[in-house]
């Protein structure tokens, strides 16, 4: 490894480059792929098996294998790793604006145990967001070891995440498209030819080891009646409701269960695994199908597929849409990809089923509008527009879905902006206390430090409101920050420090706070420079007047995040 990375030092910068793209793509890849293995394995070794046996076997070995899975996922994560709960895309999302790329390896470890054994075990969470973060981790690591300093690994996080999404979907269109729309940000980065290698070699590492074929197949869409065509907007509307529904109840619970102090973090996933088993076992013993339980790709394929009748896929998307929301609401281990194409396929089935005696609608009308609303539900819940369309067209290889799903974008991204204010992944972070800004700095970098300090500052931080030693001590449980201003009463206090606040809690004692150094938001950064170096705690508290609610908190890592962006988008002279 040591003469790897001595002679790549040597070669010129731009073969140094595209041979470390590859590189991060494979890598990515793998590990991506070696994900899907492991749960598809385990689910069909486990809930796949036991739904062949007697219903009586069926029913206790289920229980046993689902709530133990996620008890062993929920104390994974919350003993060595809790940045790995979720879908992980929005924990990459800030790890590659707020630490340049850089993600920890208990993150690779953790994500990759806790999501087989928790999806695979029968969770209803998806794979597609695991096999992001797992993705880009294994290409920020990987460039660790090629000797990319922890302030250089965007590059190689995004190539990762774009190989692991075209891995996990064999899609590498939608891995580009996505990562660029909602990782980046920006369809034009500098970074699109690395994106676009990297979503290449994962895609074909998927191709080498699992095959080429999409990952649902269906009969040519053919030529629908024009009815099928009038009822793509309303399908798609239905869709995007169905969509905006679940994002709200997810966050919603997810935001209620943090606050759930008598139960154990590690205790809360198998909850909502137990929600998910009787929810599953109760259609399983209606209808004979496990589209609950897991991905619910089976059942997904067999809606694509004609074999489905409305009324079954009505109740599957009731069962399906409560257990995911409890799975993933309780801080279970897993994606939401997944579940919102399922939701929007079982969508649009039970509403072409419902209209097809009134319109006479073909099976090729079905079909199509079935699709379409897996494209509008997703597309509501990622706000990815060109992702949503390209990633369902890939799937499907079907060229006639064009037209309809990028009509179903229009009207998802219609709906879905006027009733939720972020996408799913940003509204997590919200929650989260984050507040992830693309930085897009000026191009003479000459007049860089002339910019007001509100504009590099961090708008939203997680403050203490109460000195109280149990709210103390369930902000510090929920963030990961070192010091945190205190605002009382919307009076600033001081700021009070992790260490601080960990021995007062011990201690059973009024903590001791910091003096804290508060500035006017329009002072330019040259004006403040020597205040932050002088600061007690490293950071300016913003604030317009005494008597004035804080405005933001401005940390050297800002101003160094918002300084290396400049630098990587090649902005005036550094």
């Amino acid at each position: 490894m040591k003469f790897l990375v001595e002679w790549l030092a040597k070669l010129p910068e731009r073969p140094r480059t595209i041979l470390k793209t590859c590189a991060y793509g494979f890598v990515a890849g793998l590990v991506a792929v070696a994900f899907q293995l492991a749960l598809n394995g385990c689910y069909r070794a486990g809930i796949v098996r036991l739904s062949q046996c007697s219903f009586t076997t069926f029913l206790w070995s289920s229980l046993g294998l689902i709530v133990g899975t996620s008890l062993i996922s929920g104390w994974l994560l919350n003993s060595f790793c809790t940045e790995a709960a979720g879908s992980g895309i929005p924990q990459l999302k800030a790890a590659f604006w707020k630490n340049f790329g850089f993600v920890p390896f208990r993150v690779l470890w953790v994500k990759f145990l806790a999501g087989t054994l928790q999806i695979g075990g029968g969770s209803s969470l998806g794979r597609e967001g695991p096999c992001v973060q797992l993705a880009g981790t294994a290409g920020s690591l990987l460039a660790g070891v090629a000797g990319e300093p922890k302030q250089k690994r965007r590059l190689a996080a995004a190539t990762g995440a774009a190989a692991g999404l075209a891995a996990a979907f064999n899609t590498p269109l939608a891995g580009v498209t996505f990562v660029l729309e909602e990782l980046i940000g920006d369809l034009n980065s500098r970074l699109l030819g690395s994106v676009l290698l990297g979503a290449m070699i994962g895609a074909l590492v998927a191709h080498g080891i699992i095959g080429p074929q999409p990952s649902f197949s269906l009969a040519a869409i053919g030529e629908p009646s024009w009815y099928s065509y009038l009822l793509v907007p309303v399908v798609a509307a239905v869709g995007t409701l169905v969509g905006v529904a679940f994002q709200k109840s997810a966050l919603g619970l997810r935001a209620r269960q943090k606050k759930l102090s008598a139960v154990p973090a590690w205790l809360r996933p198998a909850i909502g695994a137990l929600i998910c088993w009787v929810l599953g076992v109760a259609v399983f013993r209606y209808t004979g199908k496990l589209g609950v339980f897991g991905l619910g790709y089976d059942d997904l394929s067999e809606a694509l597929t004609g074999k489905l009748i409305w009324q079954t896929a009505a109740l599957l998307l009731a069962a399906k849409f409560v257990a995911t929301v409890a799975c993933y609401g309780m801080g279970g281990c897993g994606g939401i990809f997944s579940p919102t194409l399922f939701f929007g396929a079982m969508t649009g089935l039970g509403i072409a089923g419902i209209l097809q005696p009134v319109f006479g609608l073909s099976p090729e009308g079905v079909a199509m509008l079935t699709i379409v609303s897996m494209s509008a539900t997703l597309g509501a819940v990622v706000r990815a527009p060109v992702t949503s369309i390209l990633i369902v067209f890939e799937m499907t290889h079907q060229f006639a879905l064009v037209p309809p799903l990028m009509l179903a974008a229009l009207v998802s991204q219609a709906i879905s902006r006027r009733l939720a204010r972020h996408n799913f992944y940003d509204a997590l972070l919200e929650q989260d206390g984050h507040a992830v800004e693309r930085f897009a700095p000026p191009r003479d970098l000459r007049e860089w430090q002339k910019q007001p300090i509100s504009h590099l500052a961090n708008p939203k931080p997680v403050i203490v409101p109460s000195l109280e030693l149990k709210q103390i001590q369930h902000l510090l449980q929920n963030h990961p920050y070192t010091q945190f201003p205190v605002v009382v009463d919307g009076q600033i206090r001081g700021v009070l420090t992790r260490e601080e606040a960990t021995l007062a809690i011990r201690e059973k004692r009024p903590p001791v706070l910091v003096e804290a150094t508060v500035c006017r938001p329009e002072l330019s950064l040259r004006d403040v420079e020597m205040q932050l170096i002088e600061s007690k705690t490293g950071f300016l508290l913003l604030q317009e007047q005494a008597d004035e609610p804080l405005m933001g908190i401005l940390t050297l890592h800002d101003i160094l995040r918002a300084q290396q962006a400049a630098a990587e988008e090649g902005y005036g002279e550094t």
